[in-house]
Formats: C-alpha cells, structure tokens, sequence
C-alpha cells in the first residue's frame, strides 16, 4: 500500500491547541490575531485559536501546492525538508498564583511529544506567550 499522509496547518493548530488546554495553569488561549477576536466576540472560537503555525526560515520548504482552503498548508507528515521545519507560536492566558515558566515549559514539553507521537512531525521550535493572568 503506498500513499501519503498529509495533516493541515489547522489540523495541526487544533491539536496542538487542546494539548495546551490539558496542561494544570492553563485558562485559555489568547487570539493571535484581530480576526481570531472577532470570531471568539461572535461566540465562533475553535480549539486551535491561540495557536500559529509558521515556518522556520520562510518560504514553503521546496513544497509546490503549498495552500489549501479551510485550514492552511499541508504538511507531509515525518518529513522534514531544508528550510521547510514548522515553528508553533502559543497565545496563553495563565492562572493567577502559577509559576508562568513552569507552566509554559510543561507546554512546550506536551506540545512536542503530542505532535510527535500523534502527528509525527518534529517542530524546529514552541514558543509560549503569556499575554494574560486570570483567575482560574
């Protein structure tokens, strides 16, 4: 049998969004962006808001079709081309009395063995943004 797999950047961005949900002094995600807040204010929030998927050192890795409708890019799971390595970009609101480093080290430790074990694809780095403090 041969074929390929191939995981969408929003599928990804869920996945990668309902890890960090799981981890102890978490209270949400934060919008990246204006247009995440405005459907969040809508009440049309989905599980991968707070979460942007980039490239390390740009451009598309050497992938031809590059962007698909309702989710974003491909990626062609345990590959990883020259230039072509992903990067998540995490928007968090923490509890109030938590320790924010710890926090955002569990994260990025969960975040990478989830996307590794269940998407098998390596990210070239997790960065966590704490933007808020809420009480739990």
């Amino acid at each position: 049998m041969s074929g390929s797999i191939h995981i969408t950047e929003g599928a990804l961005a869920a996945l990668i969004g309902l890890t960090a949900h799981e981890i102890p002094g978490v209270v949400g995600m934060a919008p990246a962006n204006l247009r995440e807040g405005i459907q969040r204010v809508l009440g049309r929030g989905q599980s991968r808001d707070g979460v942007v998927i980039g490239r390390e050192g740009g451009g598309n890795g050497g992938r031809e079709n590059s962007s698909r409708d309702n989710g974003g890019r491909d990626i062609e799971s345990g590959t990883v081309r020259e230039g072509g390595r992903y990067t998540a970009d995490l928007y968090v609101v923490v509890a109030y009395g938590v320790s924010i480093p710890t926090v955002a080290s569990n994260i990025v430790e969960r975040v990478e063995h989830v996307v590794r074990s269940q998407a098998g694809i390596e990210l070239a780095s997790t960065r966590v943004h704490a933007v808020g403090v809420s009480h739990a």
